[in-house]
């Protein structure tokens, strides 16, 4: 078995080695090896030449020409996935490679073709800004409402999906509208998502966060519209 990881970058400079060193560093079950498909979104902060400098042999790298988004980026790397399932990693540490195997285990003990990292699984609130925290509970509320499932963090960036599924997917968000649009699309074509809880260490804005309030309003509009699409622009 293969897991194919994805690492979007846009200005990390700070933690970019360090994510990919504990992305390499991570513990792996028996049977399962690693490839880590690296998109850099055009960065201007010297994350490039860092980059550069690394020598993984299980590694790629692509360079999107100017910047396309977070969501282009992840689009950019599925296609490139040889492995059995694909885990997309943020480059910053707010999320820590140190919990693949719980993704994994869960794999080996459900087969399912999705499963998501939960921060708030068990009645946790790990955010540094309560509106995030109501903002992320309201949206998994929607997304359960109007597709069935029963999450408890549709925002999770950690997401694991098996990878012809989400190659089969339609999707087409360019920024972080593809975190809802995934999910929807997923629901939409009959698979479940599973959850596992997970480590969080959330950032504020002042330490790099990209996330915004309208970032929130998107998503909102992408869950409603979504659930409307004929299922020719959910699945190719």
């Amino acid at each position: 078995m293969k897991l194919s990881i994805i690492v979007c970058t846009y200005n990390e400079r700070d933690t970019v080695l360090t994510i990919l060193e504990r992305v390499h560093a991570a513990v792996l079950p028996a049977g399962w090896e690693r490839e880590v498909v690296v998109v850099d979104n055009a960065s201007t902060d010297g994350t490039q030449d860092l980059l550069r400098s690394m020598d993984y042999a299980d590694t790629q790298v692509v360079y999107q020409p100017q910047n396309m988004g977070k969501g282009t980026s992840v689009r950019t790397a599925i296609p490139l996935c040889t492995g059995d399932y694909l885990h997309i990693q943020d480059a910053d540490l707010e999320y820590t490679p140190d919990d693949y195997y719980l993704f994994l285990d869960k794999i080996a003990a459900e087969h399912p073709a999705a499963i998501y990292g939960s921060r708030t699984l068990g009645g946790r609130a790990i955010y540094k800004y309560a509106a995030n925290y109501w903002g992320v509970r309201f949206l998994t509320f929607l997304t359960n409402l109007l597709y069935g499932s029963h999450l408890t963090d549709v925002a999770t960036a950690a997401k694991m999906v098996r990878a012809d599924v989400a190659q089969r997917l339609n999707l087409t968000g360019p920024g972080f509208d593809l975190d809802f649009e995934l999910t929807d699309k997923i629901l939409r074509a009959g698979y479940e998502i599973a959850e596992v809880p997970i480590s969080y260490k959330p950032r504020t804005v002042a330490e790099g966060k990209k996330i915004r309030p309208w970032d929130g309003l998107w998503a909102l509009k992408v869950i409603i519209r979504d659930r409307l699409l004929p299922m020719s622009k959910v699945v190719k």
